[in-house]
C-alpha cells in the first residue's frame, strides 16, 4: 500500500490540491479494494469524523476523473472503487455473496479482446466481468 506521502505526491502529480478528504479517500480506496461508497465513507470517517458524504462523493468523482481511482459497477451492484489503475485487468464476481477479485488480462494489452464488428469505432479498451461462485460460496452450496 502507498504511504501518506505517496498519496500527496499522487494528488500533486495529477494537478490536484492536497486536501484531508482527498487523502483520506485515496487511503480508504487503497486499503479496501472494490469497496462501495458507504464502506469508503465509513473508512474515511474513522480518520476524519467530521467529513461529509458530499466531500467523499466529490473526492471519489475527482480521483476517478484524473485516473487515480477506478470505478466499476458490475450488473446489479452499486459502484465500487479500486486503486489498481493504469493496467488492463478485469474482474470476477461471486453471484452469491458479490465478492469481487481482480483478474489479469489474458493477453496483457488493451483492448485485450477483438470485437467481431467494431462498427467503425477505434476500440481501446474491453471491460470483462466473469461471473461465478467464490470458493466459500461454492463449498457451502
Amino acid at each position: 500500500m502507498a504511504a501518506p506521502l505517496d498519496f500527496q505526491q499522487m494528488l500533486r502529480g495529477a494537478a490536484l490540491r492536497v486536501t484531508r478528504p482527498r487523502l483520506a479517500v485515496l487511503s480508504a480506496v487503497h486499503e479496501h479494494p472494490h469497496a462501495d461508497t458507504d464502506s469508503i465513507i465509513g473508512a474515511v470517517r474513522n480518520e476524519l469524523p467530521e467529513v461529509s458524504h458530499q466531500a467523499v462523493y466529490d473526492s471519489l468523482h475527482t480521483l476517478t476523473a484524473v485516473g487515480l481511482v477506478r470505478r466499476i459497477q458490475p450488473t446489479g451492484s452499486v459502484a465500487r472503487y479500486e486503486s489498481r489503475v493504469g493496467d488492463n485487468h478485469h474482474h470476477v464476481v461471486c453471484r452469491s455473496c458479490s465478492a469481487i477479485a481482480d483478474v489479469d488480462c489474458s493477453t496483457g494489452e488493451a483492448p485485450c479482446l477483438e470485437a467481431s464488428d467494431n462498427h467503425g469505432f477505434a476500440i481501446d479498451e474491453a471491460e470483462v466481468i466473469y461471473w461465478g461462485l467464490c470458493p466459500s460460496c461454492s463449498t457451502s452450496s
